[in-house]
């Protein structure tokens, strides 16, 4: 899937796309995408894996995969 497909979590829209090497979590600004990180796909669990692949952003499991890319960032500072 190399689409960019939105989720929203917690109120915040962010984007998410799978680029080959992995999961990645950005978010759009002024009309362009600022990715925040890549997740091994490898460090996902199946049914997130799954989701992303689907197209489901309302699955439980992805969205707590992208919860803990978003709180990774915030404690690194970005």
């Amino acid at each position: 899937m190399s689409d960019e497909k939105t989720i929203e979590i917690d109120g915040e829209t962010y984007v998410v796309r799978h680029d080959g090497e992995g999961l990645q979590v950005g978010r759009r600004v002024d009309g362009d995408v600022t990715w925040l990180d890549t997740v091994d796909d490898s460090l996902l669990p199946e049914a997130a894996r799954s989701a992303v692949q689907s197209g489901d952003m309302s699955n439980e499991a992805l969205q707590t995969a992208v919860r803990g890319v978003l709180a990774a960032e915030v404690r690194r500072g970005g």
